[in-house]
Formats: structure tokens, sequence, C-alpha cells
């Protein structure tokens, strides 16, 4: 019996978690925590690009992924064990390595980052997904969410003094005539699952996330 109990208890149960993919500087940090402090190896990571005419992406992700040296990392408190640290050091050398390579020739960003994931994390299922956006992206990014029964979504978040001071909720959730809304605002306060919004502080400064009940929470790299 004990060892039944013991058996079930050391097999994590797998999950979905959707990074939103886009050729910017947020969705480089939102994929760098994922794979660094979200992402265990029996998980399933989906890549979700919404489409849209953006700009160009390679000067963001070539500028962007260059993350902070070891010795920083080593700095981590969150798991508050050395092998954690080791193992998020590693990762976070890893995408250093490769980062590089982003914006380089005539690859499509969705499958670099994907590269990247499987190399940084080998045991975890990656695959990627585009879809269109018909009206608001927000809105496309939680149907498509519930859809694909994902338990976490974690979006690239960027902080304006205005957002900051009076955020984008909107009692209901209604998002008619707001032209500036923050998608990952709208994503945290209005998503069925766990949402988790991620700041990069700099190249060492860690990052700062936001969930529905958490807000501003200091993560060191």
């Amino acid at each position: 019996m004990g060892d039944s109990r013991r058996g079930q208890s050391s097999t994590p149960q797998s999950r979905k978690i959707m990074v939103i993919a886009d050729p910017t500087r947020e969705s480089a940090a939102a994929l760098q925590y994922a794979l660094s402090h979200a992402v265990l190896e029996q998980d399933e990571l989906i890549l979700v690009h919404v489409e849209n005419n953006g700009g160009s992406w390679k000067n963001a992700f070539s500028s962007f992924l260059r993350l902070p040296s070891s010795s920083s990392s080593s700095s981590s408190s969150t798991s508050g064990s050395s092998a954690g640290a080791n193992g998020n050091a590693n990762i976070a050398n890893t995408v250093q390595s490769l980062a590089s390579e982003i914006g380089q020739g005539e690859g499509n960003f969705l499958e670099q980052m994907k590269r990247i994931c499987e190399i940084a994390q080998p045991k975890v299922r990656v695959h990627t997904e585009c879809i269109t956006m018909d009206g608001i992206k927000a809105t496309a990014i939680l149907l498509h969410g519930d859809k694909l029964g994902v338990e976490v979504i974690i979006i690239g978040q960027r902080r304006t003094i205005s957002s900051s001071l009076l955020g984008s909720r909107r009692p209901g959730g209604s998002l008619m005539g707001s032209k500036g809304v923050d998608t990952a605002e709208y994503l945290i306060e209005n998503s069925k699952c766990t949402c988790v919004g991620v700041q990069k502080k700099g190249q060492n400064g860690g990052y700062v996330l936001n969930t529905k009940t958490h807000k501003n929470f200091w993560l060191l790299a």
C-alpha cells in the first residue's frame, strides 16, 4: 500500500502550457520565463501565434534574447534548492547560446522559438500553432485556450504608465471601444485558467509577474 501511494505521488500530472508567441521583446521574455521557471519535463508546451501584420521581428529577438550569465542566475531565491538554480542557469546558458541565431537568415521565428525550447527542455513536448485573429486578439486567445484545454497561459507584457495606474480591467470583461486595450491584462483578468503576464527587467533584473491574485511580483532571474 505504501509503495502504491509513493508511486502515485511521484508521477506529476502533465499540463498544457500556452506561450503567446510574437516577434517582440515581450514574447521573448515570456519564453525565457516559461523555459526556466514554469515548464516541467512532463508538460506540453504550445507556442501560439495570433496572425497579425506586424513589423520586423528580427531585431527585436536578436537584441533581446541576451540572458544574464549563470552567476546572476545563481542568485535566484525562488526554488530554494541549488539543483533548481543550476537547472535554470543551464537553461539560460542554452538559450543564450542560441540567441545569436534568432533573426539570422530567412527562418520562421516560430520554428526558431520551437528549436530553442527543444534544446533547452528536450523532454518537453513542443508544438506551434498559428490562429487567425477575428476581431480582438485577446478573445481569440481565450477561445483557442479553451479549445485546447490549457492550464496555464504565459504572455509577455508591456507595462505603460497608464496601465500601471489605471489598469485595463473592465466590468463584465467588455472590450468594446477599447482601442488600446492591454491584451495581457485582459487575459489575466478574464482567463478561466491561470494567466501569467511577464515583464523582463533588463538583462539582470529578473522578471515582474502579474496574475489575477498577484500583482507586480518580482522574481529574480
